[in-house]
């Protein structure tokens, strides 16, 4: 074989299992957003399917004998075909490793998890989620083996959401966090806590999704290449750099949480759309690790969304969306209200300052699932405990309980920590930001390019074409997990005058 072929096999390889991944990407997208309740069996059938096709297109022994055959002349590639091709071998090893069978039963079975879970939250009955967990538990048990097992199962899960991140580093990462957070936290609750009711009065959905399209326009997400749609959940599905889906869950009586979930997904839609064009449809196509994702999300969300310049800037517009609701509300008042430090039971609606202790609670319940310490069905019990001991709450129920989120029915085991990594990564990122520009005077003016800018430039652009812990490095430089606590003791002191 001549090395053009190789290449031009290497291509079509990707462009097909692309094809499969949109195919895939295409039913979940409908399931969760516009399908009728009872149809997920048909999508289930049509998800096996399409997820035994790609097994058997990735797993053939010729894709082996491809990938074998470009590592070993990898000296004359260029370096996004040999990241693509390393990148391959690593998935193939795992692929090949796992029965097509189980392959196939796992696939259906997300996919009734999804439906059940949606179920199950409605009703508040862990009971009903209860046997499709053990299912997913186990499963995951199991395939942790095949990615590496040479790891403890639980690492073997991180490792793929976050390369080169295991249990030692994130017990520490977080020990380091919960020493700050937690005083800080007391301090805080100490004080007498700003008016946020004027956020809880009647919003009009129709007024929020106008606010929401206002809102893509500030963050600079163009419309033709990015959609929103409504779902329980919300979350950022890619296609491509020029197909991108976000989504959001709109509350009358609760403004803040569509706002600061549209800002959300879109950090993770501007992440996706900046992605290289040479780099579409091949495994290097996407954000480099989850971790580095939510620093995106978190960034516009928190970091630049919940702060007072920006804010400043874009309330004259949110007074004409809902003058009845804010005529009496200074921007100063929002900023304070929307940064309110208060220990609550949903993670999705949590402050910056507690936010990560949410995370804790189910870094410490996954480690103990995987690891076999922890039954499913003491699950419940477990979560309540946790969060009356971390952040001081009891929990009423399930349904803002262990059911509240939806990763473990997608059996993403090891994604949480990545919220609280990419949180710190961020809050590093901002501080090199403001050395190399001029952060805030833009940003007050409603004018988010220049950082956009700096983050295409520092990570979007980059997709996969580089590891994990250089990106990180790329634009953070040596990450200290010090400096998101610093940034949140700076910022909760001056709004609390501590």
């Amino acid at each position: 074989m001549e090395l053009k072929e190789a290449l031009a096999r290497l291509a079509e390889l990707q462009r097909k299992m692309y094809a499969y991944q949109a195919a895939s990407s295409s039913l979940y997208l409908d399931g969760t957003t516009v399908a009728p309740k009872d149809t997920a069996e048909g999508r289930g059938v049509a998800l096996g399917v399409l997820a035994g096709e790609r097994h058997k297109l990735f797993s053939a022994p010729e894709v082996g004998e491809l990938l074998d055959f470009l590592w070993e002349r990898r000296d004359g590639l260029d370096h996004p075909v040999r990241r693509q091709v390393e990148e391959l071998r690593r998935s193939y090893g795992q692929l090949t490793r796992i029965p097509a069978d189980e392959y196939m039963e796992y696939a259906v079975l997300t996919n009734q998890a999804s439906d059940v879970w949606h179920r199950a939250k409605e009703a508040s009955d862990f009971q009903l989620f209860r046997p499709v967990l053990e299912k997913l538990v186990a499963f995951n048990i199991k395939f942790a083996g095949y990615y590496d097992s040479s790891k403890a199962p639980y690492d073997a899960l991180l490792n793929e959401y976050e390369r080169g991140v295991d249990m030692a580093y994130l017990d520490s990462f977080f020990a380091t966090l919960r020493e700050r957070i937690v005083p800080l936290l007391h301090a805080v609750m100490e004080q007498e806590p700003p008016d946020d009711s004027f956020l809880r009065r009647r919003y009009p959905v129709e007024g929020q999704r106008r606010f929401s399209d206002y809102l893509m326009e500030v963050l600079g997400l163009d419309r033709a290449h990015c959609a929103i749609g409504e779902t329980e959940h919300p979350y950022t599905l890619e296609f491509n750099n020029k197909d991108v889906r976000i989504t959001t869950h709109y509350h009358e009586d609760n403004m803040d949480f569509s706002m600061y979930s549209v800002i959300h997904e879109g950090g993770h839609a501007k992440y996706e759309l900046g992605i290289a064009d040479e780099l579409q449809y091949t495994c290097l196509a996407g954000g480099v690790s989850m971790g580095v994702h939510e620093s995106q999300s978190r960034f516009y969300e928190n970091l630049i969304g919940r702060s007072l310049p920006f804010i400043q800037a874009i309330f004259p517009k949110m007074q004409e969306f809902f003058p009845g609701q804010l005529a009496d509300v200074t921007a100063e008042q929002f900023y304070r209200a929307v940064n309110k430090a208060q220990p609550s039971l949903i993670r999705t609606e949590a402050d910056e300052l507690t936010y990560c202790l949410h995370v804790m609670v189910r870094y410490e319940i996954e480690k103990q699932l995987i690891g076999g310490t922890l039954a499913v069905k003491d699950v419940p019990g477990t979560w309540n405990r946790l969060y009356k001991e971390y952040l001081g709450v009891d929990v009423p129920d399930d349904r803002r309980g262990c059911l509240q989120d939806s990763h473990w029915s997608g059996g993403s085991f090891g994604y949480f920590p990545s919220y609280a990594l990419g949180s710190a990564y961020g809050a590093q990122m901002l501080r090199n930001m403001e050395r190399d520009m001029d952060v805030w005077g833009p940003v007050s003016r409603g004018d988010l390019s220049g950082v956009s800018a700096w983050l295409g430039e520092k990570i979007h652009r980059y997709g996969g074409l580089m590891e994990p812990a250089d990106v990180v490095k790329n634009a953070c430089g040596q990450f200290d997990p010090t400096v998101f606590a610093d940034y949140l003791e700076k910022k909760y002191s001056q709004l609390y005058a501590l």
